[in-house]
């Protein structure tokens, strides 16, 4: 039903025709040796073209493709990734095979609003969608049988251009859907697959694209087509639009449109995973199914919530979408009876105690027979907000399980790290990236010798300060900046100072300005002249929350003051490309949320297994990562009077007495070892208890099987 390709790539020579597979196969992501066959072509075609192959391929010359197929250097390389490629996707068997052996039937239909996958595809807000794409990263790794579904965005979520004066404003940028990594999926005519989204009067239709992630599948849906009105054709534009009414057209699009989408496809699936409330409306679709089948609502509503989990990344209230009873009456009062319920009975699924407003996540809960938090504090923090969803039973009742997020270790791990941990690994354990869950191996990053560790780490923070230089020059001779913003934006940050990172939405409860609540005692730490800091700041505020840009407004107007000595940096228009760089390259993760709103926070796991130190509150994952020896944690307690001034004051106490002596305490030799070996303890004590593969086979322990016996699939017990 898809096609590999649409675009003509006759200029590739046959030899390496493979490259264009490839490049059409986000499994290059997250390989290393993948991406080099595309940089070797050309390095400077690789750069200009932002890592993306499919664009790459596109515009490079052709000499270049025909130098690299007859250079027999190139050729031996090329052979064998393709090799790895074509044996990764034509495996029978994996991990999920030898734990499931009869299979048959077991895809599960993920669904989520954004996924977090590669720059190339700008599909995603923040953490929530980059857990979904390491998610479909690992269940291609170990044989998930998987389908996945989301939104084609245009216009994606937002890019980011700061003014002079340190105000965000969004820039328009239309995504160029043939440079990217996805495809038209194709209808029997030859013609690109459109689906009518179901009740919708007038009709909404929906075009429907592909990604191919590893073995995973993830179909896209896109509203901006030729057959839709203006005002629909917008619905796709970009994430979380703050029109309350888009936003619900939206979110049926996604959940009964995106069923829908796998009814033409023929995809047979089992069970559903909502990754958060947004499609939650695909669970009652499949109740629709059912009753139109002769079952009673009551029926059809047990096999569906036998077969779904529900899993919620969020304890903001403003994180939990809601709509107007006035707006579900419009777009769902001929839908009711549909399901064999009257107007009052479908408005109580959604409802909560003390609100008239439909509630997405109080639907996602009462719809769903499994559901889970995203780490042990979140899980706490949601079964209280649970009795306002659940009020007829007690807190302590409600099983409200936890799988703690993971982040997929292939794509999050620098390849220059990945190769310093080889040494020491392989002769133990030659396999041991299959088998990194496992704490036992990571035993043997104490053998690494300290001056190479550190040496990988100071190279790694010298690279993300030359690209955030390299994209301040290009900026410069384009004559598009000032240089009062060169500064601001992090010309004269220096590779041998003490570097903080703060990444982060810029919303209130994050408090990106928690560290400036002192401003003479955080000039004293910036500039001291024998021991100085630098922070580097990065994130984007919605475009709707006016108080979340003045906070960035702020932040970047003490970046562009003298007297903090250029030591502020704000990286402008923030994505997936440069939290690479930045969990790779800073010497400190800075994480201090107003507890208790962090759910989890995978970005400070990215960073750690990159040898980073967190500095981060009690809040979120880190309680479950803190191990007293691997970073440091403030906050635990409840501070009587101002909570900012409190932590503040905690963050500085750290800087002041430990964390600063500890990183300028090198030896003779300049490795400040205390430093490393706090390095070394950070990365053996997260990755493998903090890895997406730890959380995939939580999720297929727990869940899966129970979900597939339901929906009358025979699963042996494990």
């Amino acid at each position: 039903m898809d096609q590999i390709h649409t675009l003509n790539f006759s200029h590739v020579p046959d030899r390496i025709s493979g490259l264009v597979d490839l490049a059409y196969n986000l499994w290059w992501s997250w390989h290393p040796e993948a991406r080099t066959l595309f940089k070797e072509l050309n390095r400077q075609a690789w750069r200009e073209c932002l890592h993306n192959p499919v664009k790459m391929l596109r515009i490079i010359p052709p000499e270049y493709l025909e130098r690299a197929a007859t250079n027999e250097q190139y050729l031996h390389r090329y052979d064998i990734i393709m090799y790895l490629f074509r044996r990764y996707m034509g495996s029978a068997n994996g991990w999920f095979h030898e734990q499931y052996p009869a299979r048959e039937h077991l895809t599960i239909a993920y669904f989520s609003a954004e996924y977090g996958l590669h720059h190339s595809l700008p599909f995603y807000a923040g953490g929530l969608g980059f857990l979904a794409g390491d998610h479909l990263k690992e269940c291609s790794d170990l044989h998930v049988p998987m389908v996945a579904v989301g939104f084609m965005y245009s216009e994606g979520y937002l890019h980011q251009d700061i003014r002079n004066d340190g105000w965000q404003d969004a820039i328009r940028v239309t995504l160029d859907r043939d440079a990217a990594p996805v495809t038209r999926v194709k209808n029997t005519a030859g013609g690109q697959m459109v689906v009518r989204v179901p009740f919708f009067d007038p009709p909404i239709t929906a075009a429907v694209w592909k990604v191919q992630v590893g073995r995973i599948p993830l179909y896209l849906l896109d509203t901006d087509i030729e057959e839709n009105s203006p005002q629909n054709r917008t619905i796709s534009s970009h994430l979380y639009s703050s029109d309350r009414e888009e936003r619900l057209r939206q979110e049926i699009v996604l959940g009964i449109g995106g069923r829908k989408v796998l009814q033409e496809l023929g995809v047979e699936y089992s069970a559903i995973h909502l990754n958060e409330g947004h499609p939650a409306f695909a669970l009652l679709e499949g109740v629709r199914e059912r009753v139109e089948k002769g079952m009673s609502f009551t029926e059809a509503r047990e096999q569906v919530r036998g077969t779904s989990v529900f899993t919620t990344h969020t304890s903001v209230p403003a994180g939990h979408d809601v709509f107007p009873v006035a707006l579900m009456d419009k777009y769902f009062g001929q839908y009711y009876p549909r399901l064999g319920l009257d107007r009052e009975a479908f408005l109580a699924l959604g409802a909560m105690r003390d609100n008239a407003d439909f509630n997405m996540t109080a639907l996602a809960l009462r719809m769903s027979g499994f559901y889970n938090a995203v780490s042990r504090r979140h899980a706490e923090v949601t079964r209280g907000m649970l009795c306002d969803f659940r009020p007829d039973r007690s807190n302590c009742e409600i099983p409200f399980d936890v799988i703690t997020n993971g982040v997929h270790l292939c794509t999050w791990l620098n390849p220059r790290m990945r190769l310093l941990f080889n040494t020491t690994m392989n002769p133990a354990c030659p396999h041991w990236e299959q088998e990194h869950d496992n704490p036992e191996l990571w035993e043997l990053i104490d053998e690494i010798p300290d001056r190479e560790l550190w040496e990988t780490h100071f190279w790694l923070k010298a690279k993300l300060i030359n690209r955030i230089r390299e994209v301040k020059r290009r900026k410069w001779a384009a004559w598009q900046d000032t240089s009062e913003n060169l500064v601001a934006e992090g010309l004269m940050l220096n590779p041998a100072v003490l570097t903080i990172g703060f990444a982060r939405r810029f919303s209130t409860y994050k408090r990106a300005d928690l560290i400036f609540h002192d401003l003479e005692r955080i000039k004293r730490i910036l500039t001291n002249r024998w021991r100085p800091v630098q922070i580097i700041f990065a994130g984007k505020a919605h475009p709707a929350d006016d108080e979340g840009k003045r906070i960035l407004q702020k932040i970047y107007r003490f970046a562009q003051q003298p007297e903090f000595g250029g030591r502020i940096a704000f990286v402008e228009d923030y994505g997936e490309q440069t939290a690479q760089y930045l969990v790779h390259g800073v010497d400190v993760w800075l994480n201090n949320p107003l507890p208790p709103m962090e759910a989890c926070g995978t970005s400070g796991m990215k960073a750690a297994i990159n040898g980073v130190l967190n500095l981060s509150i009690a809040d979120g994952w880190w309680p479950e990562g803190y191990n007293g020896k691997n970073g440091w944690i403030f906050g635990e307690e409840t501070p009587d009077g101002d909570r900012d001034a409190a932590d503040a004051r905690a963050i500085y106490d750290l800087l002041e007495k430990e964390i600063i002596p500890l990183y300028y305490a090198a030896g003779m030799d300049g490795i400040p070892c205390g430093w490393v070996q706090m390095m070394k303890e950070s990365i053996k004590s997260i990755a493998p208890r903090f890895s997406a593969r730890r959380m995939v086979g939580e999720y297929v322990h727990n869940y899966y099987p129970a979900m597939l016996r339901n929906a009358g699939y025979p699963v042996p017990p494990q």
